[in-house]
């Protein structure tokens, strides 16, 4: 089981599968299926299989992971579709996020395919579009799916419990001014008011704080202003990344960011919630009896898309993601497969 895996995850890597462009990762993942006589379908790129017995009267848990990747970043030094693996690790674009996670969930599903009699059928969805949450993401997808009652959503956590997740605002904001030639004088220059937006940032709180995913952060990272040397421009774009805790809707984040800043605010989206699952739930109990810990994540995942409870838990490790010479160990994967099959045979 464990050598199938890994020889899909090197498979996996060797295809190009940016976000919105998976469909030969999708066609590989399709084969995957094949090979093991298990019935699927597939919607876009995202490819989903029922358990041999599945049974509308029985809760469903499905699991879900992503096999799409960003692009690589200038910062490597090895090519990314190449998974060698060396001095136990397998390296490549999309290895740790969340290639690892995927296949060891696919191997988990055709372990427990044909249970006789579960207790939870299981879906199994490996989805596109993670890391753009576009369209044809899980969220596009899960209009199809059977009705599902609690997921285990495949990402780097090292095998720990993430009960919570942080949402995601995306605020543009825009600073109007008088567009005119450099040399003449204006009194009404949006690039000299960028520093009132800096100032309304440091003054703003938020005061709830959640136990789980602590404070709502809060960071700017674009500014954009001006095209030529000699022309003041008529407005200052920015960006305004806003992680948001459990505490807060991210409609109430909207209204606190629009009566803080003293500019132009408009949000891309509000439909990316934090994330929550109890503490109580079966499914987090039975990876607390294997000894596992509970945290709050601060990266966004197919969490957002989902508005049963979920947890979010997968081989390697967060920090790795996005960055260069991406790698996950082989064991971690080993150990994944291991602990999921343990996990799902409490629950089942």
């Amino acid at each position: 089981m464990i050598q199938n895996a890994l020889t899909l995850l090197q498979d996996l890597i060797r295809l190009e599968s940016f976000s919105g462009n998976e469909d030969k990762t999708a066609n590989r993942i399709e084969a995957w299926f094949g090979t093991h006589n298990i019935p699927f379908q597939r919607q876009h790129n995202n490819v989903w299989a029922t358990n041999k017995h599945f049974d509308p009267l029985r809760p469903t848990l499905l699991l879900n992971s992503h096999h799409d990747t960003v692009k690589p970043n200038q910062a490597y030094t090895r090519n990314p579709f190449s998974p060698d693996i060396e001095n136990g690790k397998l390296y490549g674009l999309g290895s740790n996020d969340a290639g690892g996670s995927l296949v060891s969930l696919l191997s988990v599903f055709t372990h427990f395919y044909a249970h006789p009699n579960p207790k939870y059928n299981l879906v199994m969805a490996a989805t596109g579009e993670e890391e753009t949450a576009g369209e044809n993401s899980l969220r596009g997808l899960l209009p199809l799916l059977p009705k599902i009652d609690v997921a285990i959503v495949g990402e780097p956590t090292q095998m720990e419990l993430a009960i919570a997740e942080k949402g995601l605002v995306v605020f543009d904001l825009t600073l109007k001014g008088t567009a005119s030639h450099a040399a003449h004088p204006n009194f009404d220059n949006p690039i000299l008011k960028i520093n009132s937006i800096f100032e309304s940032l440091e003054k703003l709180h938020f005061e709830k704080i959640s136990d789980l995913l602590g404070p709502v952060k809060v960071t700017l990272t674009q500014v954009n202003a001006g095209s030529q040397h000699n022309i003041i421009p008529a407005e200052v774009k920015l960006v305004l990344d806003v992680r948001v805790n459990d505490c807060y809707t991210n409609t109430e984040i909207e209204t606190i960011i629009q009566n803080a800043l003293p500019c132009e605010v408009k949000a891309r989206s509000l439909r990316l919630e934090s994330s929550y699952i109890a503490v109580n739930h079966p499914l987090v109990q039975a990876g607390i009896a294997l000894g596992k810990k509970t945290y709050g994540s601060p990266t966004l995942s197919d969490q957002a898309a989902l508005s049963c409870p979920s947890l979010k838990m997968g081989p390697g490790d967060s920090p790795r993601s996005h960055t260069a010479d991406e790698f996950i160990y082989v064991n971690e994967i080993e150990e994944g497969i291991t602990l999921y099959i343990n996990l799902l045979t409490k629950l089942l």
